[in-house]
């Protein structure tokens, strides 16, 4: 039992091109990979564009006038990022997923970064997820990732809380006495009920039953990629993914119905919306992996229960994540509002979610 991603053999080897991307002068950078890639193309003419919705990383698309459609995508990792990713794991899931038709293409590793190909399409919005189409290709998209089963024959172990119980080793230091973030110490719940929390949570959630499969972990809006042309929806960046329970995937995806810029955590989907939802992802992860029954109802309340109970391991989560980026992150954003509120959720929904009973 494992919880390392494993790559299918025979998959072709990462380029790996010994250049360092200055995470505040990275056209510079990017063109240098571009000479290496494009040797074609002419580097004076190499247009680029930013993408600025990023929390963790900078991310650059260069392309030429002569074909347009191939943008080459530059990702230079944040500051300290390695703390909070394993970045050798998110190679592997890049190439597992490409394999199997759910990624664009990896064209290489540099010292700090990544460069793959560009995804065409719309990033959606936290209106768009709830849209009653797009909810089925979100749903089917994400049965399929579920469905690809571990290459080496081994049974994966969930990551989430070997994940977790490290980045509270993170944070850990910024509950001293001697702690300079009065914040921290005001609005953040204190390191024992923290602690407390976390060691509940893996005894409780761990005896639901739900499958570790292949997890993206990050499934927030603006990381799922509508192509209205082939009418489907892809899911980029998989910097979290990793083997995981299947209801902590759905349950984090739900609470980023919320948004991330300016949480709303009203917009979390109403019991009919998740229902519905859950019926289309059940239906297809069976086709997926050839189960031919039909869904019945004890399972379909039974992942209802799983996924709005993992939501709340999702919350710490994220919550612990936001704290680390507050210390180490150089990318404009309150993080310690954010980790605050997800906290603040997690206390918030626990009593009803807790209240929820498996069917016998």
């Amino acid at each position: 039992m494992e919880t390392q991603i494993h790559v299918p053999i025979g998959s072709p080897a990462i380029t790996k091109i010994p250049i360092h991307v200055e995470e505040h002068n990275v056209t510079e950078g990017a063109l240098k990979l571009i000479k290496e890639l494009r040797p074609s193309w002419d580097t004076s003419e190499v247009k680029t564009k930013f993408f600025t919705d990023g929390t963790t990383n900078k991310l650059v698309g260069c392309y030429v006038d002569d074909s347009p459609e191939d943008v080459v995508l530059v990702r230079v990792y944040g500051n300290k990022t390695e703390l909070i990713v394993d970045r050798d794991n998110e190679l592997k899931s890049f190439q597992v997923l490409h394999a199997n038709g759910c990624a664009p293409q990896l064209y290489c590793a540099f010292q700090n970064g990544i460069c793959y190909e560009f995804m065409e399409g719309d990033a959606l919005g936290t209106q768009d997820v709830r849209d009653p189409s797009l909810r089925r290709l979100i749903a089917r998209e994400l049965a399929r990732i579920h469905a690809i089963h571990a290459h080496n024959g081994c049974i994966p172990k969930p990551n989430l809380w070997i994940k977790m119980r490290k980045y509270f080793s993170l944070v850990a230091t910024e509950f001293t006495d001697q702690a300079s973030n009065i914040r921290i110490q005001q609005e953040v719940p204190s390191q024992a009920v923290l602690e407390q929390e976390m060691v509940w949570m893996k005894e409780h959630l761990s005896t639901l039953g739900s499958p570790v499969v292949l997890c993206h972990n990050d499934l927030l809006c603006k990381n799922i990629i509508y192509n209205g042309k082939e009418g489907h929806v892809r899911f980029i960046d998989y910097e979290y993914a990793s083997y995981n329970y299947q209801a902590f995937d759905i349950g984090n995806h739900f609470n980023e119905f919320a948004g991330m810029a300016e949480p709303d955590f009203d917009l979390y989907p109403s019991r009919d919306m998740q229902m519905e939802w859950l019926r289309v992802y059940l239906q297809d992860y069976k086709l997926f992996t050839n189960k031919s029954e039909e869904v019945s109802q004890r399972e379909l309340e039974t992942l209802y229960v799983q996924v709005n109970q993992f939501a709340l391991a999702s919350h710490f989560f994220w919550g612990f994540w936001a704290l680390i980026q507050a210390k180490y992150s150089s990318i404009d954003f309150d993080f310690l509002g954010y980790a605050v509120l997800r906290f603040n959720q997690y206390f918030k929904t626990k009593p009803a979610v807790m209240a929820l009973q498996v069917p016998e």
